[in-house]
């Protein structure tokens, strides 16, 4: 029998994307650190994780509802492929609260994080010739997902002159007939940032104009500091037909939870009779699931969980966010910050290269600074946006005035000398 070459190979379209996911660009980063080299412990500001703070410690609810829903015994089986009703029907009264509109189960569909709504949503909105609109910078994740999706991607931008809002006249440029959907992060993840009442109802007018979907990544709801309340993209559902990706993890610091969901705000009927929802369906039917207990737990959460815990977060992010972007005016003119965050656990920073003597780009910056200061950023170059970093500000008080300074010092080992003998 004549000897041929084994029939798997290797799939390079899969490590194409998985480099792209913040995982593997922070893993390539943290390989440069060596704390014993630097004599300094590790601070990680590249992800947005508070959890291993103890300014950030859950509330003691989540424990006991957990605990109620495993000695229940009533989730020890698979659940639905699209989540356990009870769990349902809490998030839709949970997020009803907010809107004009009652949602109800049927409304909701439960996902294994808000990662996995990304891949569901991308699924579902699949057809070959369409097109997703994506905003530059964007949560990487979509950008990953989206290699794996018949879908083709434009991007319109976020503009950090104007506090980091939408393009309007960009997104009405790119989209065509064969547009499906915009997508839309607020709070913003990575630029921190708010969106107006007004700004999110052009937005929805220009989709209902345009005929396409918002998908609302609410990871971040009500998690916001500044002026600007959260006001929540289904307020619009009326306008334009809203999909919303919500997760526990930010709001209640359990990201390792991996508990999510898609809710449907569409009071006109357009998802239902576009069967769009029993797509939504299909894509759940053959998907992961979130864990059963923890779904069965999620109605003692929603209800029991005190405004009192998230207020004192509000409050830690607050005060992380004013002293963060205060500091960082120490650094100009190596690292601006154009807009002060907001919301979320974020902050864009721009770097001037021109200040630099040896630094070529945001990743090489990431790495020198890894290298030399034990210190992880995360590239620009991975939400869209080069030459930039993203921080998180997520972290104890003196963890934060610790990577200020360090940050300065490598700043200034990195800057320009002019021709009299003086920094840049």
């Amino acid at each position: 029998m004549e000897k041929h070459e084994w029939g798997f190979k290797e799939n390079h379209e899969l490590h194409a994307a998985a480099a792209f996911t913040i995982r593997n660009i922070l893993e390539s980063i943290m390989a440069n650190i060596d704390e014993t080299a630097t004599g300094k412990p590790m601070i990680h500001l590249g992800h947005g994780d508070p959890s291993v703070y103890p300014c950030f410690k859950p509330s003691p609810v989540l424990e006991a509802a957990l605990v109620e829903s495993i000695q229940s015994t009533k989730f020890n089986g698979y659940p639905p492929g699209v989540g356990v009703d009870s769990a349902r029907s809490a998030i839709a009264e949970y997020l009803t609260r907010e809107l004009p509109y009652k949602l109800t189960s049927d409304d909701v569909f439960l996902t294994a994080g808000a990662n996995h709504g990304i891949e569901v949503l991308l699924t579902f909105l699949s057809r070959p010739g369409a097109n997703i609109l994506f905003p530059r910078p964007n949560y990487p994740i979509y950008e990953a997902r989206a290699r794996f999706s018949p879908l083709e991607v434009r991007h319109f931008d976020l503009l950090p002159e104007k506090g980091w809002e939408v393009d309007l006249e960009g997104v009405k440029a790119l989209a065509d007939k064969n547009t499906v959907a915009i997508v839309l992060i607020n709070p913003g993840n990575p630029c921190g940032n708010v969106f107006t009442v007004d700004h999110m109802r052009k937005i929805a007018e220009i989709a209902r104009e345009l005929r396409i979907l918002v998908v609302a990544d609410e990871v971040y709801a009500h998690q916001v500091f500044g002026q600007k309340p959260f006001i929540p993209m289904g307020v619009f559902g009326d306008i334009a037909p809203v999909v919303t990706l919500g997760s526990l993890s930010k709001r209640w610091i359990i990201p390792g939870w991996r508990f999510g969901w898609i809710a449907i705000t569409d009071p006109n009927g357009v998802l239902r009779k576009t069967r769009l929802a029993d797509t939504i369906k299909s894509a759940l039917v053959i998907a992961a699931d979130p864990p059963t207990v923890i779904q069965g737990a999620i109605p003692y959460i929603l209800k029991n969980t005190p405004d009192s815990f998230f207020l004192n977060i509000n409050k830690i992010l607050k005060e992380a966010s004013d002293m963060f972007y205060e500091r960082l005016k120490e650094i100009i003119p190596y690292i601006a910050c154009p807009h002060k965050p907001e919301g979320s656990m974020f902050a864009m920073l721009k770097l001037n290269l021109s200040a630099f003597d040896d630094i070529v780009d945001d990743t090489d910056f990431c790495m020198k600074l890894a290298k030399e200061e034990s210190m992880v950023l995360f590239p620009g170059y991975a939400v869209g946006m080069k030459n930039w970093l993203r921080v998180s500000f997520a972290a104890e008080p003196v963890v934060l005035h610790d990577a200020i300074g360090r940050l300065k010092a490598f700043c200034l080992r990195h800057a320009k000398i002019n021709h009299n003998g003086k920094l840049c």
